[in-house]
């Protein structure tokens, strides 16, 4: 707890308020009191949620420079913070991005998506082609559109997903649920399963994907992930590959003409590295249908990307799970569709 002896002097001029609100000027010093709902938090975290319009480097700047002040004390970005600390930040120029704008029929569509919520965790089905957060010229993402949507005053990304995949999406509603589920990402409990179109057959139908991967920056400033094995920088990877379908597709450039060996993949990384299960299969050869970053020459005409965050394995949960997005199942084949249904099926009776 705060020290009233070392609180700032101007704090009887300058009350401190809750760190749950919004700072609403930025070119003042602002005195926050840590809520429950930040308490352990490491203060560079602390702050690159709350200065969203400034990039990361300058938030450590700014630590490193004395501009940020724990209870009157100088602090270090890995320094956790307690309920009823004062964390006292100075003035900065910021460029703020305004509350998006949500309108009533998005709102709708957004609520109507929540496959699971309880006290403390919501799941969202994301649909593709959306953010989870803004930034990069987004205005804003999944994360801001349900904050706005829901006006609560606490919530959080448990973990990210791709902008063009789809499904689903963890979102804390507490501190303790957030500390709570990313800890067992980190012992790696809990299993997530997504569903994919790819390009080929694979001959087996089990295949576990042991290849480290390294993230880098084109020439444009793009961020790409490759495997290689030689950097020192590479991380880790492995991803387990189930084939539970093998068919064709009737490619969507010249259905006439045209038909193409692909498969229905189950993917359930081990580790979460950025583009995972992407780059691992565009590795082994069977790329992702629709991947225009890994599969450049995809010839199928589909217009997305075929991957889907299906599943969800969280211990003391029951399992969550998302169909199959409808512009991924419809390039399917029926008997396939009837597959994934059936096993739904079971694993809601095997879970009861």
């Amino acid at each position: 707890m705060i020290n009233t002896v070392n609180k700032p002097r101007t704090a009887s001029k300058n009350r401190p308020q809750s760190a749950d609100m919004d700072i609403a000027n930025f070119k003042q010093v602002n005195y926050l009191e840590v809520t429950r709902n930040q308490h352990d938090q490491r203060i560079d975290n602390f702050l690159l949620a709350r200065l969203k319009g400034l990039p990361k480097s300058h938030v450590y700047k700014m630590i490193r420079s004395d501009e940020v002040r724990i209870n009157n004390k100088r602090c270090k970005a890995h320094d956790k913070l307690e309920r009823g600390d004062i964390v006292r930040i100075a003035p900065i120029a910021l460029a703020t991005r305004e509350k998006p704008i949500i309108s009533p029929e998005f709102a709708q569509s957004l609520m109507q998506r929540i496959v699971y919520e309880d006290d403390g965790l919501m799941v969202i089905d994301k649909p593709s082609g959306m953010a989870v957060h803004g930034g990069s010229g987004l205005d804003f993402g999944i994360i801001e559109a349900m904050r706005e949507t829901t006006g609560k005053k606490y919530l959080e990304l448990v973990h990210r997903i791709d902008k063009d995949t789809s499904g689903l999406l963890m979102i804390a509603k507490k501190r303790s649920t957030l500390k709570s589920l990313q800890q067992h990402l980190r012992d790696k409990t809990i299993q997530k399963s997504y569903l994919c179109v790819v390009k080929g057959q694979p001959i087996l139908n089990e295949t576990l994907i042991d290849a480290p991967l390294l993230r880098f920056t084109l020439a444009s400033g793009e961020r790409r992930v490759r495997v290689d094995a030689k950097d020192e920088q590479s991380k880790p990877s492995q991803t387990d590959i189930l084939v539970k379908a093998r068919f064709n597709l009737v490619s969507q450039v010249d259905k006439a003409t045209q038909n193409s060996g692909v498969s229905l993949v189950e993917a359930r990384p081990a580790t979460g590295r950025t583009h995972q299960i992407r780059v691992h299969l565009a590795h082994i050869g069977y790329p992702i249908l629709g991947d225009d970053k890994y599969n450049p020459q995809d010839d199928s005409g589909v217009r997305r990307l075929c991957l889907h965050a299906w599943r969800l394995q969280i211990p003391d949960y029951p399992i969550i799970e998302a169909p199959l997005a409808d512009d991924i199942a419809s390039l399917l084949p029926a008997e396939v569709s009837q597959q994934l249904a059936v096993e739904a099926i079971e694993m809601v009776k095997a879970n009861k």
